[in-house]
């Protein structure tokens, strides 16, 4: 991939990146602990203990996915940085520009994810 391709790419993921880590701290209440801000959301839920533990393992289901989304981001970042950015990481194909654009952090090529899945 070339140079002005990647640093677009790398733009891109930095910004992704940034994105997630704030809407993060948003949720968690900001400069505020997790612990602090779960405290916070139990004493407001405190008359209906069956919603608020649901509401909290929807939040501990978010939290995982978003830590799968940064650990995708750091690693397409990895990618970059080595030189394998764009290449399918099954076959060594390169991945479509396009698919780069709609998925940043794709790792295969199309044919390849529609095989893994």
């Amino acid at each position: 991939m070339s140079t002005p391709i990647s640093d677009t790419f790398t733009t891109q993921l930095n910004q992704m990146r940034r994105d997630l880590i704030d809407r993060l701290r948003a949720q968690r209440g900001g400069a505020r602990g997790r612990a602090e801000a779960a405290a916070d959301a139990r004493e407001m839920a405190s008359d209906d203990w069956a919603k608020a533990d649901e509401e909290f393992d929807l939040s501990v289901a978010l939290e995982e996915r978003e830590a799968a989304e940064l650990l995708a981001i750091d690693n397409a970042l990895k990618r970059v940085a080595d030189g394998t950015y764009g290449l399918c990481l099954q076959c060594g194909v390169s991945i479509p520009t396009a698919r780069l654009h709609a998925q940043p952090t794709a790792e295969r090529c199309v044919e390849c994810q529609a095989k893994t899945e």
